[in-house]
């Protein structure tokens, strides 16, 4: 989706860098692992930002990687609360499409994609970030990121 949009807005994309990092790492990671991918996700999008964009369209960023350490832990390490520079909307995608195990994702039982989406939902409430839910699937799942996107612009 994150692509698509992007196409969309003629923009840059940023990819999910805690991928890349765990495909070379692998999936079992600690604490510190996580600081060092908001880090470095963080660092991917103050240059993007740098480029004097208009749009740009993130994957994922470090208030989600916050998210993730919660989901895995059930705690965040302190660095966390301030050092996630927060993006101007997030789009909450629900969980009504089937999980796709790609080798790097995690958490694929509905209980545990329940829980992951409460905790997001829950962090973007506590910090009081603009997010809008998206729902369905194929064009009307894009159509509802685009109108929210169209709506806070």
């Amino acid at each position: 989706m994150a692509t698509r949009l992007a196409t969309w807005l003629h923009c840059e994309v940023i990819g999910e860098y805690g991928r890349d990092y765990c495909a070379l790492h692998g999936t079992d990671i600690a604490m510190a692992d996580l600081i060092t991918i908001a880090k470095q996700q963080t660092a991917l999008t103050k240059a993007a930002l740098a480029r004097s964009q208009d749009w740009l369209v993130l994957d994922t960023d470090a208030v989600m990687t916050a998210v993730w350490a919660d989901m895995m832990f059930g705690h965040r390490d302190p660095w966390f609360e301030g050092n996630c520079p927060p993006a101007d909307l997030y789009l909450l995608f629900d969980i009504d499409l089937a999980w796709v195990d790609d080798g790097l994702r995690m958490y694929g039982d509905a209980a545990d994609r329940a829980r992951f989406f409460a905790l997001s939902r829950a962090e973007l409430d506590r910090r009081d970030l603009a997010w809008a839910l998206v729902t369905g699937t194929g064009e009307t799942r894009f159509a509802a990121a685009r109108a929210a996107i169209e709506a806070m612009a």
